[in-house]
């Protein structure tokens, strides 16, 4: 009789197979999530591109950059920060000055619709219900979330790295104004704000020729400066070799040192009002030693005044960045009113690896890795009460390096090879 042997595999044989499938897995696993990251960094880098098209575009059409600090006031409404008392019961005062840059951009990046509304009466809020009377052309106090244009999440606008979404962002932006290598009043430049921080006297509209525009002029060295018109004419370190915009990551409400604002009273926040501008990384020891990337536990932080926030919102923490610290380092706030009222220094930051990207003035989108020459972080800022003796009088060369001079408009620096 003939014996015929089943075909198959044996026990031993599978285990093997199963064994030699999932070191195959384990090794290809990393690649595949490299290759998903670089996908998501370079879609990244093309929404910031379709911004930098937008912003030439903008200047080709009006000779100038579109406003960083724009929209309408009324004269009494104190700061870019205080709102004005609402003049009807159903009103919710003014936009005050606070639209950032990417409003006025909104037509040149294909987001005519919300433009639209923005622009115009509004006569519905975000839950669809009427409103009577309609919100005011250019929008009401940058907080208000029954506002539809302020709610709405704008695809450009977003990293595909970054995951933050929802409450209590309203639309949030991963992309952001540079103002420069100095934090110094850069909340209010066209205040007439005294040393001691007292608002109580105000002149609206800005006057060029009042004291606060001599501060401005020797703090305000970036492409844009909040309030003002800027030109490409202005930038004569030429467009190649100057930030024009910076990405940031928006906070998740983890502490992040990046994304995270400390409250007033945490511990380091001392409540000098020009701590930040001073030494620009002082809040450094209230990082956690074992995760230096984050505050310690006990830091007080608000939920409401997390980077990147508010698109349309011209304040430091929600769209501005600095050439002063380098990228991915802390947020260092002047603990001035509410520490979120206050100037801060915020610089760049990203979910890429190493780095993050900034748009040049060119147009050209450049990844700035951690590690960028930035000079003494602990140098005070240039403004115009600094001296020689600490290179932070107005005029100085940057005291951040060769991250601080790719901020300044006009410094004169030479940079030489790539960066």
């Amino acid at each position: 009789m003939n014996k015929h042997r089943s075909q198959g595999f044996t026990l031993v044989e599978l285990l093997v197979v199963i064994a030699i499938i999932g070191v195959l897995v384990g090794l290809l696993l990393p690649a595949v999530q490299a290759a998903r990251e670089a996908a998501r960094r370079m879609s990244c880098s093309n929404n910031f591109k379709q911004i930098g098209l937008g912003i030439h575009n903008y200047h080709s059409t009006y000779n100038q950059l579109p406003i960083h600090g724009t929209g309408t006031y009324v004269v009494g409404g104190r700061d870019l920060w205080d709102q004005p008392s609402p003049t009807t019961a159903a009103a919710t005062g003014t936009s005050n000055r606070r639209l950032s840059m990417l409003v006025g951009l909104l037509p040149f990046i294909e987001q005519q619709a919300v433009w639209q509304q923005l622009s115009n009466p509004l006569a519905i809020n975000s839950d669809g219900s009427v409103r009577n009377p309609p919100w005011q052309a250019m929008g009401p106090r940058p907080d208000e979330r029954q506002y539809p244009p302020y709610v709405t999440e704008l695809a450009t606008l977003r990293c595909p790295s970054d995951p933050g979404t929802g409450l209590p962002a309203l639309g949030r932006t991963n992309y952001a104004a540079c103002t420069g290598d100095s934090s110094y009043r850069s909340r209010d430049p066209y205040l007439n704000v005294n040393e001691q921080g007292d608002d109580s006297s105000v002149t609206l509209p800005y006057t060029p020729n009042d004291g606060t525009a001599r501060h401005s002029n020797a703090a305000h060295r970036g492409m844009f400066v909040l309030t003002r018109n800027a030109k490409f004419r202005d930038t004569l370190d030429g467009l190649a070799n100057t930030v024009m915009c910076g990405e940031i990551a928006t906070d998740l409400g983890d502490l992040d040192a990046r994304t995270s604002l400390p409250r007033t009273g945490a511990v380091g926040v001392t409540g000098e009002r020009q701590n930040c501008h001073l030494n620009p990384s002082f809040l450094r020891e209230t990082l956690d030693p074992q995760r230096p990337q984050f505050w310690i536990n006990t830091v007080g932080t608000n939920a409401n005044w997390g980077r990147g926030f508010h698109w349309y919102d011209a304040m430091p923490v929600y769209c501005q960045v600095h050439t002063i610290l380098p990228p991915n380092a802390l947020l260092c706030t002047d603990a001035g009113p509410g520490a979120g009222h206050g100037d801060l220094v915020s610089t760049v930051s990203s979910r890429h690896q190493g780095g993050a990207h900034v748009l040049m003035g060119d147009g050209a989108v450049k990844f700035i890795t951690d590690s960028i020459e930035a000079g003494n972080s602990t140098n005070p800022v240039v403004y115009l009460n600094g001296s020689a003796a600490t290179n932070n009088q107005a005029g100085a060369a940057s005291p951040f390096g060769l991250w601080g001079a790719l901020g300044t408009r006009g410094g004169r620096e030479v940079v030489s090879g790539d960066f």
